[in-house]
């Protein structure tokens, strides 16, 4: 009886939105570093994926951002991650800060959420006694390039371009962290909502400097979630008839907590 309730429930917010576009598949190898558009698509992805599995520490790596800028509650900088899209090239954040004690919260907010999102939640924390930094994701709201409506770009049946922007979004938390260091936090968690509680685990995985995670609707796999998921079936179609799911599995598992399980036996 209840998973009627909440299948209806969620089949009626999913279709509130009537800006979703069907998108073209792609396998967006241009994207990806050291791929080459001129041979096999899908054997030079997967082998991408595989290695970036492998190689995850190198693959989640990234040069420190040397220049902030504060301006209120607003922080901006400039992602250690570029991409061929300038808004999306600038990271956008909005800082909490209460008496704390040294602990601070990186706040990421789900798959097309909007510029006020998760704000509320930020000041609830506040209430615990917990700063909180809230970080735009990338494609979204301040972000999001002019010819969108949607945060399609982060996530779409361009395959290449969304292991990109995951990635970005990985990167641009641990960005986000070093920031939260040099203003002398000393205890990070972080809290992740959907598509973020993904970058979440992600990032709590490559980084020592978080003691706490808290994951919002987390999943195993990040292609199973668009196969089946009633918000994503838009994206599904773009993707249906050019690819199976257990090799968008293999595909997009850098992009995968499943991936880094093991990684966090034994962190604590």
């Amino acid at each position: 009886m209840l998973s009627r309730i909440f299948y209806r429930w969620e089949k009626n917010l999913s279709q509130r939105d009537t800006n979703r576009t069907i998108r073209d598949f792609e396998w967006g190898l241009e994207y990806l570093p050291g791929t080459d558009t001129t041979e096999n698509p899908k054997l030079q992805i997967l082998d991408f994926a595989s290695k970036a599995v492998e190689e995850s520490d190198t693959y989640h790596s990234y040069q420190p951002p040397q220049h902030w800028h504060l301006a209120g509650q607003h922080l901006t900088f400039t992602t250690p991650t570029p991409t061929v899209y300038p808004k999306n090239n600038t990271v956008h954040a909005w800082h909490f800060p209460v008496n704390s004690n040294g602990r601070a919260v990186l706040v990421l907010p789900q798959w097309n959420a909007d510029a006020g999102s998760h704000m509320a939640l930020c000041r609830m924390l506040n209430l615990f006694g917990l700063s909180a930094l809230r970080l735009s994701l990338p494609y979204h709201d301040l972000r999001m390039p002019e010819e969108l409506l949607r945060a399609d770009y982060m996530l779409s049946p361009n395959l290449g371009r969304t292991l990109q922007a995951v990635r970005q979004a990985v990167v641009d938390s641990r960005a986000a962290l070093d920031w939260l260091e040099s203003q002398g936090y000393t205890q990070l968690a972080i809290l992740g909502t959907s598509i973020g509680s993904c970058v979440a685990l992600i990032t709590l995985a490559h980084d020592s400097r978080l003691k706490l995670g808290v994951l919002n609707h987390v999943s195993t796999y990040f292609a199973d979630v668009v196969w089946e998921g009633i918000s994503t079936h838009h994206v599904r179609a773009g993707l249906q008839g050019k690819i199976g799911l257990e090799d968008l599995r293999r595909i997009w598992m850098p992009i995968s907590p499943k991936a880094y399980f093991k990684k966090l036996v034994g962190s604590g």
